[in-house]
């Protein structure tokens, strides 16, 4: 059993800081850790800096830990390589408690998601954020709730499907919550896009919910996860998927593309990564004000 605990990662008996953790029990580690000290022995000041001119200030609507967690480290780690050594955009995170977004979900109640998304959102607002990204797929079919939106929301499946597109796959498997997989979040964007889809049938539906709220939004990580994703990954395949959404912001902590069978497409990264362009490119148009 693994978990996360301040900066490291038990594994068993063992613990290890995050730059020294092992390839396949924290995916994209080393790469991450690597790029941050090589941009770290350059000393290069970022360009965006350098001419005063302040990326976007970046709201997270939290909705899990670990998922928050994980699309806050991307930002802040992947920010160097954009703007430089230790160097990201201002991010604020406001976060309901996880159960008030259980109760509601296990009711059924999207309108009830919605307030308490558009109450983060009101929140993030009133701290100056340009922009509003969520770290959770299967709140997302709550958005149609959330209004008015008090900033640009940036919408993690059409993110994950423009990537999609992009990457030129014709088929992709979707892994997710059970709420996830029986809402339209994606099925209605890849169909704009004319992808075709694969969803897990219903005893391989139930049992990740059950990995997914019982383990990974807990910060636990075991083996037996991972090798159970990689079978419904490989049966993918073998139906002629050419790529598979982690369509769960937590599921990225056990399944990469190191351990996949298909290639991913991994919508806690690609959501981090978008809102660090749109902080940056928002910054190279004119320089923000200094906040007093």
């Amino acid at each position: 059993m693994c978990s996360l605990i301040t900066g490291a990662l038990s594994c068993r008996s063992e613990v290890y800081l995050l730059s020294d953790a092992p390839d396949d029990l924290w995916p994209d580690n080393q790469a991450m850790t690597k790029n941050l000290n090589s941009l770290a022995r350059t000393g290069v000041a970022s360009e965006p800096f350098k001419n005063n001119c302040m990326p976007c200030h970046i709201g997270i609507v939290g909705c899990s830990a670990e998922g928050a967690a994980l699309c806050y480290r991307t930002i802040c780690l992947e920010g160097a390589e954009l703007l430089g050594p230790y160097a990201h955009p201002e991010i604020s995170m406001h976060t309901q408690s996880f159960v008030e977004y259980m109760s509601c979900i296990y009711r059924n109640d999207w309108r009830g998601v919605g307030r308490l998304m558009l109450s983060s959102a009101d929140n993030l607002a009133k701290m100056g954020v340009d922009f509003l990204i969520c770290p959770d797929n299967t709140v997302h079919q709550a958005l149609r709730y959330v209004e008015p939106l008090p900033r640009p929301w940036l919408h993690i499946a059409e993110i994950v499907v423009a990537k999609a597109v992009e990457q030129g796959f014709r088929r992709v498997g979707l892994i997710g919550t059970r709420w996830l997989l029986e809402s339209d979040v994606y099925p209605e964007k890849l169909k704009n896009y004319g992808l075709e889809y694969v969803l897990p049938d219903g005893a391989e539906r139930e049992e990740i919910n059950r990995i997914i709220m019982d383990e990974l939004v807990c910060g636990v990580f075991r083996s037996e996860a991972v090798t159970y994703h990689q079978k419904v990954i490989e049966r993918f395949k073998d139906e002629g998927c050419d790529a598979v959404v982690l369509g769960c912001t937590e599921i990225p902590l056990i399944i990469s593309d190191a351990n996949s069978p298909l290639p991913t497409l991994d919508s806690t990264h690609l959501l981090a990564r978008a809102a660090l362009r749109r902080a940056v490119e928002g910054a190279t148009r004119a320089p923000r004000e200094t906040k007093s």
